[in-house]
């Protein structure tokens, strides 16, 4: 296995242990998933601090999954350490024998193993291989990616998964390039961008290639692909009582989870009826108002948690949903009230709200780029 390569500082470790806890403290054994194990920080923080819970581990990327095993080794009798990427959870789930389970945390993005550590290509500052694969058994690379896309689909990931204004200027750039040569260096790569960009859009906001690296790690990693599809997976494996918590360090990556939440967490049923029906109301509490944002004394000990987003929520009865407003069905008679009484706002919407349209948990501010991944 080696030296550990990097360091590796969990994102904000409190306050998802602070998040976790009701979770985990309601007797006897409980199980937590840690969807995105990188390098077990925060798995280690769980089982010190929760004797009675069993972890299950998941990580696609074999290297850190070693370094994990070695690092949980005093806890070897309670975790489960399992190769597979994170929407896949049901199929682990279902092998191991546990449908239902107390939490789990999805820590999304880059590990510290693997953005520094030269030889897997994440970094632009640092020459590689172009790879990007975190789980070098299988998948197309970078280099393939970059080689073999044509323009506009290449110009397409640079733009939605980067947020690059110069998409097409950069797609172009490479095209041109790979044309003379196959371009197979994270370095190479690097300039090229660089020199695609105008020169007064270099002058602020980080290196030139951040946003362009990213999207190719995204899609190379169909990260948010897979992200669509475990969110589901997760809240349906949460027992009731149940919590997860995700950090995102993307603005697609919060958006996803922002409506995997929204969606469970409002009543299905019509508006209009004095009370609930069975089984039409949320599944879901949200357990933080919008997405959660690192304190200037996190960022500064840990400054790849500089993008972190967070968002917790709790797995409910949904005929016995009770929250700030009250039950369910206290909430519809609200919502049907505030709808008939002239200049009246619906509970929790204030006129600003009402002036601006819909309102939602919370939104990203924007795209950020690297970050603490697992």
């Amino acid at each position: 296995m080696g030296e550990l390569r990097g360091t590796h500082v969990p994102v904000l470790l409190e306050r998802c242990l602070e998040l976790l806890a009701p979770a985990l403290d309601r007797g006897g054994p409980t199980i937590h998933v840690d969807a995105t194990l990188g390098l077990a920080g925060h798995a280690e923080a769980v089982l010190a601090a929760h004797p009675e819970t069993i972890l299950i581990g998941l990580d696609r990327d074999s290297e850190a999954l070693a370094h994990a095993r070695a690092r949980l080794a005093r806890y070897a009798d309670r975790i489960h350490l399992v190769h597979a990427v994170y929407d896949e959870l049901p199929e682990v789930l279902d092998r191991l024998g546990h449908p239902r389970v107390d939490s789990l945390l999805f820590d999304l993005g880059v590990s510290s193993l693997q953005l520094d550590a030269p030889d897997r290509g994440f970094a632009y500052a640092q020459d590689a291989p172009l790879d990007m694969r975190m789980d070098q058994t299988r998948g197309v690379t970078a280099e393939e990616i970059v080689n073999g896309y044509p323009h506009g689909e290449l110009a397409r990931v640079l733009r939605v998964y980067g947020e690059e204004r110069f998409a097409g200027r950069i797609a172009s750039a490479i095209v041109r390039e790979r044309e003379r040569s196959r371009i197979t260096s994270s370095a190479f790569l690097a300039e090229l961008v660089r020199d695609s960009i105008p020169a007064a859009a270099r002058r602020t906001g980080g290196h030139p290639a951040k946003r362009s690296f990213q999207a190719l790690r995204i899609e190379v990693n169909r990260e948010l692909a897979a992200l669509e599809t475990a969110l589901p997976a997760a809240l349906d494996a949460l027992a009731v009582g149940g919590r997860l918590v995700v950090l995102s360090y993307h603005s697609l990556e919060d958006r996803i989870t922002k409506q995997a939440f929204a969606g469970r967490a409002r009543s299905t049923g019509p508006v209009d009826l004095p009370v609930e029906l069975p089984g039409t109301g949320p599944t879901l509490r949200l357990l933080s108002r919008g997405a959660e944002l690192p304190s200037e004394a996190e960022v500064a000990a840990n400054p790849r948690a500089a993008s972190v987003r967070l968002r917790a929520a709790e797995r409910i009865d949904p005929d016995r949903a009770v929250g700030p407003e009250g039950t369910g069905r206290e909430r519809s008679r609200q919502r049907v009230k505030a709808l008939h009484i002239p200049g009246a706002v619906a509970p929790g919407r204030s006129n600003v709200d009402r002036q601006k349209g819909p309102s939602g948990p919370g939104d990203a501010d924007g795209a950020e780029t690297e970050g603490e991944g697992s």
